[in-house]
This record gives C-alpha cells, sequence and structure tokens, in this order.
C-alpha cells in the first residue's frame, strides 16, 4: 500500500525528490551549491573578460591618460612624475603640418590598399570556387603561405625585391619594352632607381606588399561564402541566359554581401594602422614625408628626445577615426539591411 501510494505521487509530481524535476520561479533550474545555474555561463565568461581586461583595456586607460600629460624619459625612469597638460599635446599635433601629411597619407594608402585587397582577393575566390577540389587545395595552401608571413618579414621580402641595384623588380622593368615601362627620365635603365627614398614610390612598394599578403584571407573567406550560395540559382541564371559579369552581379555580390561588409571594415582597420611593413621599408623613421600616424606616433614618442604624451595624443586621434569610421559604416550597413 506505501509502495502503490508512493508510485502514485511520483507519477503526479507532487513528491518526487529527483534533482531534474525540481523548478525554481519561472521555470529556472533550482540553485546548485547556492549559485542559480543559469550564471554559470556568464562566470565562465569572466576569466576571458579579464584578460581582456589586463590586455586591452588597462592599456587604453593608460594611453589615455598618457595623452593629457607631459612624459619623458624623466618621467618614464621615474625620476619627475608626470606634468598634466590638458589638450596641450593635442593642440601641438593638429598644428603640424606633419600630422597632417600622415593622415592624408593613410587615408590614400588605406583606400588603395583596401580596394585593390578586395578587389584581387574576390577575384582568386571566384578562381578557387571554380577550380577542382585538389587544384583549389593547393591554391589555398600557396596563398596562405603570403598570409602567414610576419609583416616584419614581409617587409624584409619586398625591400629586397624593390632594392635599387639588386632588385628584382628593377631587372623585370628593364625586360619590358620602352613604350610600355620607360625609364626615369635621365636614366638609361632601370637599375639603381631608388624606389624607396620618396613618398610615392614609397606607398606603391607598400601597397603591393600589403595586398600581397592581405588578399588570402579575403580570397579564403571568398571562398567560404561562395560554398554557401544554392547552386540553383546559378542554375537558373544560365537557363535564363545570364551572362558570367551579370551572374556575378546580380546573384553573387547580394549574396556575399555581409561577408563584404565584415571584411571591409576589418581591411579598413588593418591597413590604417600599418606600421611594420612601412618602418621596414622606409628603415625607420627617417622620411617625415613618408610618415603615416602609426609611424609619426612612434616617431614623436620614441625618437630623441622621446614626447610620450605626444605620441599618445597621435594614437588617440587614430583610435577616434578608425571608431568614427567604424560606426558610420556598420550603421549603412544596418540601414541597408533594414530596407
Amino acid at each position: 500500500m506505501t509502495t502503490a501510494n508512493t508510485t502514485t505521487a511520483t507519477r503526479g509530481g507532487g513528491s518526487s525528490s529527483a534533482p531534474g524535476n525540481r523548478r525554481g520561479k519561472k521555470g529556472r533550474p533550482a540553485r546548485a551549491s547556492g549559485m542559480p545555474l543559469w550564471s554559470v555561463p556568464y562566470l565562465l565568461l569572466v576569466p576571458g573578460l579579464l584578460v581582456i581586461a589586463g590586455l586591452l583595456l588597462y592599456p587604453m586607460f593608460q594611453l589615455g591618460v598618457m595623452a593629457f600629460q607631459k612624459v619623458g624619459l624623466a618621467q618614464i625612469r621615474g625620476t619627475r612624475p608626470a606634468e598634466w597638460v590638458g589638450l596641450e599635446n593635442f593642440e601641438k599635433i593638429l598644428g603640424n603640418d606633419i600630422f597632417w601629411s600622415a593622415l592624408r597619407n593613410t587615408v590614400a594608402f588605406a583606400f588603395v590598399a583596401v580596394s585593390l585587397t578586395l578587389i584581387v582577393g574576390t577575384a582568386v575566390g571566384v578562381l578557387l570556387h571554380r577550380l577542382g577540389r585538389k587544384m583549389s587545395l593547393f591554391v589555398v595552401i600557396g596563398c596562405m603561405f603570403a598570409w602567414a608571413v610576419p609583416p616584419v618579414a614581409q617587409g624584409v621580402i619586398w625591400r629586397s625585391l624593390f632594392d635599387a641595384e639588386a632588385g628584382i623588380v628593377n631587372w623585370a622593368l628593364n625586360l619590358l619594352p620602352d613604350w610600355l615601362a620607360a625609364p626615369p627620365s635621365g636614366q638609361s635603365s632601370w637599375i639603381g632607381t631608388p624606389w624607396l627614398n620618396d613618398t610615392l614610390p614609397l606607398y606603391i612598394a607598400l601597397v603591393v606588399c600589403v595586398v600581397w599578403a592581405g588578399f588570402p584571407f579575403i580570397a579564403v573567406s571568398v571562398l567560404a561564402g561562395l560554398k554557401g550560395i544554392p547552386a540553383e540559382l546559378y542554375e537558373a541564371a544560365r537557363v535564363d541566359g545570364s551572362g558570367p559579369w551579370r551572374t556575378f552581379t546580380k546573384i553573387t555580390l547580394p549574396m556575399l554581401k555581409p561577408v563584404f561588409a565584415v571584411l571591409t571594415i576589418l581591411s579598413i582597420i588593418w591597413d590604417f594602422k600599418v606600421f611594420s611593413q612601412l618602418y621596414v621599408l622606409m628603415n625607420g623613421p627617417t622620411n617625415r614625408d613618408g610618415f603615416n600616424l602609426s609611424m609619426y606616433a612612434v616617431a614623436e614618442a620614441f625618437k630623441p628626445p622621446q614626447k610620450l604624451g605626444t605620441g599618445a595624443a597621435i594614437s588617440i586621434v587614430l583610435t577616434i577615426i578608425l571608431l568614427i569610421i567604424t560606426v558610420v559604416y556598420v550603421r549603412q550597413i544596418v540601414k541597408q539591411e533594414e530596407m
């Protein structure tokens, strides 16, 4: 009799003691060891958030404080306290012609580099999608070798290729007919042409370097996006007599719009703060006309007399510019998605 009553009560849910049947308010699992189960995922995020705070947020806070101070070697060594100067560092850089020249170089380089990286990467991604499986894998591996090269090594490679006397670039230009690639005025040969001394040739070399290292990531991302487009769409376009270009613009581009949105904003962020490649190609902060904002910040902060406060102010301005571009671009994407 007792067993029957217990069984009936258990089926009715009135007196079951199984942990899985116990529920708290609003259907949430009951507390285990004094902690709501729904809070466990958030608790697991705490170590990652602490790492981010230690490696990113705290240095950014220190950079922001330093931008309003006069900080040099004496302050770094601790012999004198940092002097609070307010907006003086920002007034200095905004009143300096080098800042505006560096800003112009940064924006122009980013526009050209981002555009070419996306175009080349998209073309290679479409090519990979059309290749067979084995050949596609072979090309992907070859491309990813370029993407995996560290930025400093990228600069070393292309500095040697653009060398005035022994570079392959000048040697290859000499093989072309004069009507296609005539030597600079006053020279009978391309050998001896200093690509890395003047601002425009220097940035041509930098664009080639950055595009060479950046297009594999774009290509692989585009290839992944193309794999997700239903083949029936292309079959229907083929039946309707659509050509390759019309198919690409009417099917491929619209379907890959979210992919291109992410790739564009990432490329803008990466190319706006290019430093290592330019540093190696320029052989240090030697040509002030060729500075971008990152190089200008490093030159101000670490070249004697060290002005770390001014360098921090330049970094803050660069960060604000990137935030503005990111916010405006993301808002445009959201508006297009809502239409």
